[in-house]
Protein backbone atom coordinates (compact mmCIF):
# COMPACT_ATOMS: atom_id res chain seq x y z
CA UNK A 1 0.00 0.00 0.00
CA UNK A 2 2.46 2.44 0.68
CA UNK A 3 6.30 2.25 -0.02
CA UNK A 4 8.63 2.55 3.24
CA UNK A 5 12.46 3.48 3.05
CA UNK A 6 13.85 0.44 4.63
CA UNK A 7 16.65 1.93 6.63
CA UNK A 8 14.19 3.26 8.51
CA UNK A 9 10.99 2.84 10.84
CA UNK A 10 7.54 3.86 9.90
CA UNK A 11 4.16 3.75 11.02
CA UNK A 12 0.76 5.38 10.21
CA UNK A 13 -2.11 6.14 11.96
CA UNK A 14 -5.17 7.03 10.11
CA UNK A 15 -8.35 8.00 12.19
CA UNK A 16 -11.93 8.55 11.06
CA UNK A 17 -14.08 10.19 13.29
CA UNK A 18 -17.61 10.78 13.19
CA UNK A 19 -19.70 12.73 15.93
CA UNK A 20 -23.28 14.15 17.13
CA UNK A 21 -24.04 16.58 19.29
CA UNK A 22 -27.44 17.25 20.85
CA UNK A 23 -28.29 19.83 23.61
CA UNK A 24 -30.86 20.71 25.36
CA UNK A 25 -31.57 24.02 27.27
CA UNK A 26 -34.43 24.90 29.31
CA UNK A 27 -36.60 21.75 27.25
CA UNK A 28 -35.61 23.56 23.80
CA UNK A 29 -33.18 21.65 21.77
CA UNK A 30 -30.37 24.71 20.99
CA UNK A 31 -27.95 22.68 18.98
CA UNK A 32 -27.68 20.09 17.34
CA UNK A 33 -24.31 19.31 14.96
CA UNK A 34 -23.02 16.37 13.10
CA UNK A 35 -19.09 16.92 12.31
CA UNK A 36 -16.42 14.46 11.15
CA UNK A 37 -12.58 14.94 12.03
CA UNK A 38 -10.35 12.53 10.11
CA UNK A 39 -6.53 12.79 9.38
CA UNK A 40 -3.22 10.60 9.99
CA UNK A 41 0.07 10.68 11.75
CA UNK A 42 2.79 9.84 10.35
CA UNK A 43 6.31 8.96 12.11
CA UNK A 44 9.40 8.17 10.67
CA UNK A 45 12.53 6.86 12.62
CA UNK A 46 16.50 6.50 12.29
CA UNK A 47 17.26 5.17 15.62
CA UNK A 48 17.96 8.45 17.46
CA UNK A 49 15.45 10.90 16.39
CA UNK A 50 11.45 10.63 15.05
CA UNK A 51 10.21 12.51 12.80
CA UNK A 52 6.46 13.31 13.17
CA UNK A 53 3.63 15.03 10.39
CA UNK A 54 -0.01 15.30 11.25
CA UNK A 55 -2.01 16.01 8.17
CA UNK A 56 -5.84 15.52 6.97
CA UNK A 57 -5.49 14.76 3.39
CA UNK A 58 -4.91 11.10 3.04
CA UNK A 59 -3.92 11.67 -0.71
CA UNK A 60 -0.66 12.86 0.89
CA UNK A 61 0.33 10.22 3.02
CA UNK A 62 2.84 8.75 0.82
CA UNK A 63 4.08 12.29 0.46
CA UNK A 64 4.84 12.71 3.81
CA UNK A 65 6.51 9.51 4.36
CA UNK A 66 8.76 10.48 1.44
CA UNK A 67 9.28 14.09 3.15
CA UNK A 68 10.21 13.04 6.48
CA UNK A 69 12.83 9.76 5.53
CA UNK A 70 14.33 12.94 3.54
CA UNK A 71 15.00 14.52 6.86
CA UNK A 72 16.13 11.23 8.90
CA UNK A 73 19.20 9.59 8.26
CA UNK A 74 19.40 5.97 6.67
CA UNK A 75 20.53 3.48 9.58
CA UNK A 76 20.78 0.22 7.79
CA UNK A 77 20.74 -1.28 11.54
CA UNK A 78 17.51 0.13 12.57
CA UNK A 79 15.52 -3.28 12.48
CA UNK A 80 18.06 -4.04 15.36
CA UNK A 81 17.28 -1.20 17.30
CA UNK A 82 16.23 -2.04 20.65
CA UNK A 83 13.21 0.00 20.21
CA UNK A 84 12.46 -1.01 16.71
CA UNK A 85 12.49 -5.11 17.95
CA UNK A 86 10.10 -4.41 20.58
CA UNK A 87 7.39 -2.96 17.96
CA UNK A 88 4.85 -5.92 17.85
CA UNK A 89 3.71 -7.26 14.05
CA UNK A 90 -0.21 -7.96 14.05
CA UNK A 91 -2.83 -8.39 11.42
CA UNK A 92 -6.26 -7.80 11.96
CA UNK A 93 -9.90 -5.65 11.16
CA UNK A 94 -12.21 -5.97 14.03
CA UNK A 95 -15.23 -3.59 12.58
CA UNK A 96 -17.84 -4.04 15.14
CA UNK A 97 -19.55 -0.85 16.00
CA UNK A 98 -20.40 0.97 12.80
CA UNK A 99 -24.41 0.65 12.98
CA UNK A 100 -24.20 3.56 14.39
CA UNK A 101 -23.81 5.10 10.97
CA UNK A 102 -27.24 3.90 9.98
CA UNK A 103 -28.86 5.53 13.34
CA UNK A 104 -30.55 8.85 11.77
CA UNK A 105 -30.10 12.16 13.67
CA UNK A 106 -34.38 12.55 14.41
CA UNK A 107 -33.75 9.13 16.15
CA UNK A 108 -31.38 10.67 18.05
CA UNK A 109 -33.34 13.65 19.50
CA UNK A 110 -36.29 11.77 19.90
CA UNK A 111 -33.95 9.74 22.83
CA UNK A 112 -32.74 13.28 24.52
CA UNK A 113 -36.08 14.61 24.45
CA UNK A 114 -37.50 11.74 25.90
CA UNK A 115 -35.42 12.15 29.02
CA UNK A 116 -35.89 15.46 29.03
CA UNK A 117 -39.73 14.74 29.50
CA UNK A 118 -38.96 11.95 31.60
CA UNK A 119 -36.83 14.73 33.85
CA UNK A 120 -39.59 17.22 33.75
CA UNK A 121 -41.88 14.87 35.36
CA UNK A 122 -39.73 14.41 38.40
CA UNK A 123 -40.62 16.95 41.63
CA UNK A 124 -37.75 18.61 43.41
CA UNK A 125 -35.52 18.85 40.24
CA UNK A 126 -34.66 21.85 38.49
CA UNK A 127 -33.20 20.69 35.09
CA UNK A 128 -30.39 22.40 33.85
CA UNK A 129 -29.11 20.60 30.99
CA UNK A 130 -29.23 17.52 28.97
CA UNK A 131 -26.67 16.89 26.06
CA UNK A 132 -26.79 13.34 23.51
CA UNK A 133 -23.45 12.24 22.15
CA UNK A 134 -21.91 9.52 20.44
CA UNK A 135 -18.63 9.51 18.80
CA UNK A 136 -18.00 6.62 16.33
CA UNK A 137 -13.82 5.96 15.53
CA UNK A 138 -12.23 3.62 13.20
CA UNK A 139 -8.60 3.50 13.06
CA UNK A 140 -5.70 1.93 10.89
CA UNK A 141 -2.41 1.16 12.06
CA UNK A 142 0.29 0.72 9.32
CA UNK A 143 3.89 -0.12 9.86
CA UNK A 144 7.04 -1.14 8.12
CA UNK A 145 7.60 -4.03 9.88
CA UNK A 146 4.54 -5.47 9.18
CA UNK A 147 1.57 -4.52 10.97
CA UNK A 148 -1.69 -3.65 9.51
CA UNK A 149 -4.73 -3.73 12.01
CA UNK A 150 -8.07 -1.68 11.89
CA UNK A 151 -10.96 -1.77 14.66
CA UNK A 152 -13.60 0.39 15.35
CA UNK A 153 -15.15 2.32 18.50
CA UNK A 154 -18.31 3.67 19.49
CA UNK A 155 -19.50 5.74 22.80
CA UNK A 156 -23.23 6.89 23.04
CA UNK A 157 -23.88 9.13 26.36
CA UNK A 158 -26.84 11.13 27.53
CA UNK A 159 -25.23 13.66 30.15
CA UNK A 160 -27.48 15.20 32.32
CA UNK A 161 -27.30 18.15 34.53
CA UNK A 162 -30.12 19.50 37.14
CA UNK A 163 -30.62 21.35 40.64
CA UNK A 164 -31.59 19.34 43.41
CA UNK A 165 -34.39 21.54 45.47
CA UNK A 166 -32.51 21.75 49.32
CA UNK A 167 -31.57 23.11 52.06
CA UNK A 168 -28.47 22.89 50.52
CA UNK A 169 -28.49 26.17 48.45
CA UNK A 170 -30.21 23.88 45.37
CA UNK A 171 -26.80 21.85 44.60
CA UNK A 172 -25.57 20.82 41.23
CA UNK A 173 -25.93 17.22 40.12
CA UNK A 174 -24.92 15.47 37.22
CA UNK A 175 -25.53 11.88 35.54
CA UNK A 176 -23.90 10.75 32.61
CA UNK A 177 -25.71 7.29 31.04
CA UNK A 178 -22.50 5.58 28.81
CA UNK A 179 -23.42 2.73 25.79
CA UNK A 180 -21.58 1.16 23.64
CA UNK A 181 -24.63 0.57 21.83
CA UNK A 182 -27.24 3.20 20.71
CA UNK A 183 -30.45 1.02 21.40
CA UNK A 184 -28.66 0.47 25.07
CA UNK A 185 -29.17 4.05 25.44
CA UNK A 186 -32.88 4.25 25.55
CA UNK A 187 -34.90 4.21 28.73
CA UNK A 188 -32.35 3.70 31.15
CA UNK A 189 -34.97 5.93 33.09
CA UNK A 190 -35.16 3.20 36.37
CA UNK A 191 -31.09 4.01 37.08
CA UNK A 192 -31.52 7.50 36.73
CA UNK A 193 -34.36 8.14 38.57
CA UNK A 194 -32.73 5.86 41.32
CA UNK A 195 -29.72 8.35 41.19
CA UNK A 196 -32.42 11.57 41.28
CA UNK A 197 -34.32 10.12 44.06
CA UNK A 198 -31.03 9.52 46.41
CA UNK A 199 -29.56 12.66 45.57
CA UNK A 200 -32.62 14.26 46.45
CA UNK A 201 -32.22 12.69 50.46
CA UNK A 202 -29.18 13.37 50.14
CA UNK A 203 -29.42 17.07 50.11
CA UNK A 204 -31.98 17.67 52.38
CA UNK A 205 -30.56 15.28 54.66
CA UNK A 206 -26.73 15.21 55.00
CA UNK A 207 -24.59 17.16 56.98
CA UNK A 208 -21.18 18.17 57.91
CA UNK A 209 -18.58 15.28 58.35
CA UNK A 210 -16.59 15.92 61.93
CA UNK A 211 -13.22 15.72 60.73
CA UNK A 212 -10.93 12.71 61.47
CA UNK A 213 -9.59 9.64 60.39
CA UNK A 214 -12.03 6.61 59.30
CA UNK A 215 -12.14 3.17 58.55
CA UNK A 216 -14.04 3.36 55.09
CA UNK A 217 -15.76 1.41 52.32
CA UNK A 218 -15.40 2.53 49.01
CA UNK A 219 -18.07 1.66 46.37
CA UNK A 220 -17.23 0.07 43.33
CA UNK A 221 -16.69 3.62 41.81
CA UNK A 222 -15.24 5.23 44.58
CA UNK A 223 -12.17 2.04 44.23
CA UNK A 224 -12.04 2.59 40.59
CA UNK A 225 -11.04 6.46 41.15
CA UNK A 226 -8.76 4.89 43.75
CA UNK A 227 -7.19 2.99 41.64
CA UNK A 228 -7.04 5.16 38.68
CA UNK A 229 -5.81 8.17 40.79
CA UNK A 230 -3.58 6.30 43.39
CA UNK A 231 -1.77 3.61 41.59
CA UNK A 232 -2.91 3.73 37.75
CA UNK A 233 -1.35 7.42 37.07
CA UNK A 234 2.10 6.12 38.98
CA UNK A 235 2.40 2.75 37.06
CA UNK A 236 2.67 4.49 33.81
CA UNK A 237 6.31 3.69 32.41
CA UNK A 238 7.44 7.12 31.38
CA UNK A 239 6.85 8.76 34.81
CA UNK A 240 9.98 6.41 35.02
CA UNK A 241 12.77 6.85 32.55
CA UNK A 242 15.29 8.69 33.31
CA UNK A 243 13.74 9.00 36.92
CA UNK A 244 16.30 6.60 39.36
CA UNK A 245 14.99 7.27 41.91
CA UNK A 246 11.41 6.67 41.54
CA UNK A 247 12.70 3.32 40.00
CA UNK A 248 14.40 2.25 43.19
CA UNK A 249 11.16 3.69 45.05
CA UNK A 250 9.06 1.56 42.45
CA UNK A 251 10.86 -1.54 42.17
CA UNK A 252 9.13 -4.93 40.56
CA UNK A 253 8.44 -7.20 43.29
CA UNK A 254 8.42 -4.45 46.16
CA UNK A 255 5.58 -4.95 48.78
CA UNK A 256 3.57 -1.57 48.03
CA UNK A 257 0.22 -3.28 49.03
CA UNK A 258 -2.04 -5.36 51.31
CA UNK A 259 -1.94 -9.16 50.76
CA UNK A 260 -5.38 -9.30 49.06
CA UNK A 261 -4.67 -6.76 46.78
CA UNK A 262 -4.58 -6.61 42.92
CA UNK A 263 -4.72 -3.79 40.47
CA UNK A 264 -5.62 -4.72 36.86
CA UNK A 265 -5.18 -2.54 33.72
CA UNK A 266 -6.97 -3.91 30.89
CA UNK A 267 -8.12 -2.67 27.20
CA UNK A 268 -9.63 -5.83 25.68
CA UNK A 269 -12.99 -5.80 27.10
CA UNK A 270 -15.86 -3.37 25.55
CA UNK A 271 -16.32 0.02 28.07
CA UNK A 272 -15.07 3.18 27.46
CA UNK A 273 -11.31 1.94 28.07
CA UNK A 274 -11.58 -0.35 24.72
CA UNK A 275 -8.27 -0.41 22.79
CA UNK A 276 -7.81 -4.13 21.06
CA UNK A 277 -4.52 -2.53 19.53
CA UNK A 278 -2.95 0.76 20.70
CA UNK A 279 -1.76 3.67 18.93
CA UNK A 280 1.57 2.05 17.95
CA UNK A 281 -0.07 -1.30 16.45
CA UNK A 282 0.75 -3.49 19.93
CA UNK A 283 -2.06 -5.44 21.24
CA UNK A 284 -3.79 -5.10 24.01
CA UNK A 285 -2.87 -7.35 27.20
CA UNK A 286 -3.89 -7.91 30.86
CA UNK A 287 -1.37 -6.22 33.10
CA UNK A 288 -1.04 -6.73 36.52
CA UNK A 289 0.14 -3.47 38.07
CA UNK A 290 0.01 -5.03 42.00
CA UNK A 291 -0.51 -8.62 42.26
CA UNK A 292 -1.00 -10.08 46.03
CA UNK A 293 0.04 -7.02 47.25
CA UNK A 294 3.70 -6.64 45.06
CA UNK A 295 4.30 -4.67 42.92
CA UNK A 296 3.88 -6.87 39.63
CA UNK A 297 3.80 -4.34 36.50
CA UNK A 298 3.90 -1.54 34.23
CA UNK A 299 1.69 -0.19 31.73
CA UNK A 300 4.40 0.91 28.51
CA UNK A 301 4.72 2.08 25.09
CA UNK A 302 6.70 0.28 22.65
CA UNK A 303 9.71 2.88 23.77
CA UNK A 304 9.19 2.82 27.13
CA UNK A 305 9.24 -0.89 27.42
CA UNK A 306 12.57 -0.87 25.19
CA UNK A 307 14.21 1.43 27.47
CA UNK A 308 13.25 0.00 30.93
CA UNK A 309 14.00 -3.88 29.52
CA UNK A 310 10.44 -4.68 30.27
CA UNK A 311 7.09 -6.00 28.01
CA UNK A 312 5.24 -4.49 25.78
CA UNK A 313 1.56 -3.45 27.83
CA UNK A 314 -0.20 -1.66 24.24
CA UNK A 315 -0.90 1.37 26.46
CA UNK A 316 0.41 3.91 24.14
CA UNK A 317 -2.74 6.38 23.71
CA UNK A 318 -3.61 9.50 21.94
CA UNK A 319 -6.98 11.66 22.03
CA UNK A 320 -6.60 11.78 18.29
CA UNK A 321 -4.68 11.76 14.98
CA UNK A 322 -2.87 15.60 15.89
CA UNK A 323 -1.27 14.15 19.08
CA UNK A 324 1.72 11.39 19.17
CA UNK A 325 1.23 9.00 21.64
CA UNK A 326 2.29 8.59 25.51
CA UNK A 327 1.35 5.90 27.96
CA UNK A 328 -2.07 5.74 29.35
CA UNK A 329 -4.50 3.79 30.89
CA UNK A 330 -7.09 1.82 29.63
CA UNK A 331 -10.09 0.08 32.20
CA UNK A 332 -8.32 -0.26 35.43
CA UNK A 333 -9.86 -1.91 38.21
CA UNK A 334 -9.18 -4.01 41.86
CA UNK A 335 -9.91 -7.54 41.24
CA UNK A 336 -12.13 -8.57 43.83
CA UNK A 337 -11.94 -10.82 46.82
CA UNK A 338 -13.95 -13.27 49.06
CA UNK A 339 -16.57 -10.80 50.96
CA UNK A 340 -20.17 -10.15 50.56
CA UNK A 341 -20.88 -6.77 50.71
CA UNK A 342 -23.02 -7.46 53.86
CA UNK A 343 -19.61 -8.90 55.58
CA UNK A 344 -17.38 -6.09 54.62
CA UNK A 345 -20.47 -3.29 56.15
CA UNK A 346 -20.98 -5.49 59.44
CA UNK A 347 -17.42 -5.70 60.09
CA UNK A 348 -17.22 -1.82 60.56
CA UNK A 349 -18.92 -0.40 63.74
CA UNK A 350 -17.86 2.83 63.45
CA UNK A 351 -17.18 4.71 59.45
CA UNK A 352 -18.13 6.09 56.43
CA UNK A 353 -19.41 5.00 53.09
CA UNK A 354 -18.52 6.78 49.78
CA UNK A 355 -20.90 5.44 47.52
CA UNK A 356 -20.03 8.31 44.84
CA UNK A 357 -17.52 10.66 44.19
CA UNK A 358 -16.90 13.60 42.06
CA UNK A 359 -13.05 13.75 41.22
CA UNK A 360 -9.82 12.63 42.48
CA UNK A 361 -6.54 13.08 41.65
CA UNK A 362 -3.16 11.88 42.92
CA UNK A 363 1.07 10.76 42.50
CA UNK A 364 2.54 10.05 45.75
CA UNK A 365 -0.82 11.44 47.88
CA UNK A 366 -3.91 11.42 46.49
CA UNK A 367 -7.08 13.15 46.74
CA UNK A 368 -10.55 11.82 46.67
CA UNK A 369 -14.06 14.88 46.81
CA UNK A 370 -16.72 12.52 47.56
CA UNK A 371 -20.90 13.57 46.06
CA UNK A 372 -22.32 10.78 48.13
CA UNK A 373 -21.32 9.84 51.51
CA UNK A 374 -22.91 8.07 54.70
CA UNK A 375 -22.09 7.58 58.10
CA UNK A 376 -21.79 3.41 58.76
CA UNK A 377 -23.28 2.27 62.25
CA UNK A 378 -22.79 -0.82 63.93
CA UNK A 379 -22.59 -2.47 60.30
CA UNK A 380 -25.24 -0.31 58.52
CA UNK A 381 -25.52 2.67 56.44
CA UNK A 382 -26.64 5.20 58.72
CA UNK A 383 -27.10 8.98 57.65
CA UNK A 384 -25.87 11.11 54.57
CA UNK A 385 -22.99 13.67 55.69
CA UNK A 386 -20.82 16.17 53.43
CA UNK A 387 -17.05 15.13 52.72
CA UNK A 388 -15.11 17.66 50.85
CA UNK A 389 -12.38 15.29 50.69
CA UNK A 390 -10.51 12.21 51.69
CA UNK A 391 -6.74 12.56 51.51
CA UNK A 392 -3.70 10.16 52.80
CA UNK A 393 -0.02 9.10 51.28
CA UNK A 394 -0.31 6.67 48.52
CA UNK A 395 1.35 3.48 50.02
CA UNK A 396 0.55 4.08 53.40
CA UNK A 397 -3.09 3.42 52.23
CA UNK A 398 -2.70 0.59 49.96
CA UNK A 399 -1.58 -1.36 52.52
CA UNK A 400 -4.41 -0.56 55.15
CA UNK A 401 -6.75 -2.32 52.59
CA UNK A 402 -7.97 -4.96 54.98
CA UNK A 403 -11.42 -6.55 52.93
CA UNK A 404 -12.59 -6.65 49.33
CA UNK A 405 -16.44 -8.15 47.99
CA UNK A 406 -16.91 -10.59 45.57
CA UNK A 407 -18.53 -8.83 43.26
CA UNK A 408 -17.17 -6.20 41.10
CA UNK A 409 -18.49 -3.63 38.80
CA UNK A 410 -16.92 -1.85 35.82
CA UNK A 411 -18.00 1.95 35.36
CA UNK A 412 -17.55 3.44 31.70
CA UNK A 413 -17.68 6.94 30.72
CA UNK A 414 -14.58 8.35 32.14
CA UNK A 415 -11.95 10.43 31.31
CA UNK A 416 -8.51 11.34 32.13
CA UNK A 417 -6.12 14.11 31.29
CA UNK A 418 -2.42 13.71 30.93
CA UNK A 419 -0.16 16.54 30.05
CA UNK A 420 -1.89 18.19 27.15
CA UNK A 421 -4.12 15.49 26.32
CA UNK A 422 -7.51 15.80 27.15
CA UNK A 423 -10.14 14.37 27.89
CA UNK A 424 -9.14 10.17 27.03
CA UNK A 425 -12.06 7.65 27.99
CA UNK A 426 -11.26 5.32 29.87
CA UNK A 427 -13.35 2.70 32.47
CA UNK A 428 -12.47 2.14 36.01
CA UNK A 429 -14.02 0.02 38.86
CA UNK A 430 -13.92 -2.70 41.50
CA UNK A 431 -15.34 -4.47 44.43
CA UNK A 432 -16.22 -2.84 47.38
CA UNK A 433 -12.95 -2.55 49.66
CA UNK A 434 -12.84 -1.88 53.31
CA UNK A 435 -10.06 0.60 54.05
CA UNK A 436 -8.69 1.53 57.50
CA UNK A 437 -7.12 4.89 58.74
CA UNK A 438 -7.95 7.30 55.74
CA UNK A 439 -8.20 11.27 56.54
CA UNK A 440 -11.89 12.62 56.21
CA UNK A 441 -12.52 16.14 56.28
Amino acid sequence: MYKFNPNLYTDIRIENNISTDIRIENNAIVENKEYSKNGAIIRVFDGKLWYTSSITNFDNIQKEINYLSKLANENPNIKKNKIVEKYEVNVDKLIQFDSILEVQNEEKENVILDYSNFLNSIDNIIPKHLLYIDNYIRKQIITSKGTNVEYDYVECSVNIGYYIKSKNNNPQCFKRIFKNNFNELKNQYTELKEDIEKNIEFYNEAEPIIPNEYTCILSPMAAGIFAHESFGHKSEADFMVGDEKMLNEWAIGKKVGSDILNIVDCGYEINSGFLPYDDEGNKSKKTYLIKDGLLKGRLHSTETSALLDEEVTGNARAINFEYDSIVRMTSTFIEGGNKTVEELFSSVKDGIYIDTVNHGSGMSTFTLAPQRAYLIKDGKVSSPVLVSVITGNVMNTLNEITGLSNEIEIISGGSCGKIDQYPLKVAFGGPYIRVNKMQVS
